[in-house]
């Protein structure tokens, strides 16, 4: 069967993956904050990982002219900041008021719920169709809570079965 743009979007779907929160800060100062499901440890030698970011999407632009961004992997009990920060259009400012959160050695958000956090400076931007890859040096890391973790599956939120 020939690939098109729905069957390709159904397919891709049927791989189940964690969801993050990427965050970056402006020079004003405003906190930037999307949801992702692409992302990506890519080495270990040296420290890097990646998501990708959709070219229209004005976090796209600020993360990277800022060249430092956060990832927040969100727990199963996360899927109502995860949906709020996949929202088009939602107001930039406060956008993480309510999202209960710190900020890291570079300065960007990390939310207080993750189940791990990383940060990290932009070492590559490698473009991609309608999509900007954006390879990062991770500096810090942590695992401030043990949980499950959130999926998506199918175009679904979903949970790991014990």
């Amino acid at each position: 069967m020939l690939a098109d743009r729905d069957l390709y979007r159904k397919v891709a779907g049927r791989f189940a993956t964690g969801i993050v929160i990427v965050t970056t800060v402006d020079p004003s100062g405003t906190d930037h904050a999307m949801t992702v499901n692409s992302f990506a440890s890519v080495s270990l030698d040296p420290l890097l990982a990646l998501f990708c970011a959709e070219k229209i999407a004005r976090f796209h632009d600020t993360v990277i002219s800022a060249g430092v961004w956060g990832v927040s992997v969100l727990g199963e009990d996360d899927e109502e900041v995860s949906r709020y920060l996949a929202k088009r259009g939602r107001p930039l400012e406060g956008q993480l008021t309510g999202f209960p959160h710190h900020r890291g050695a570079l300065g960007v958000a990390l939310l207080d719920s993750a189940i791990a956090t990383l940060e990290c400076r932009t070492v590559a931007v490698h473009e991609a169709g309608d999509h900007s890859i954006v390879v990062g040096g991770v500096e810090t890391v942590a695992t401030p809570r043990d949980a499950a973790p959130l999926i998506y599956h199918r175009g679904h939120y979903s949970f790991l079965a014990e």
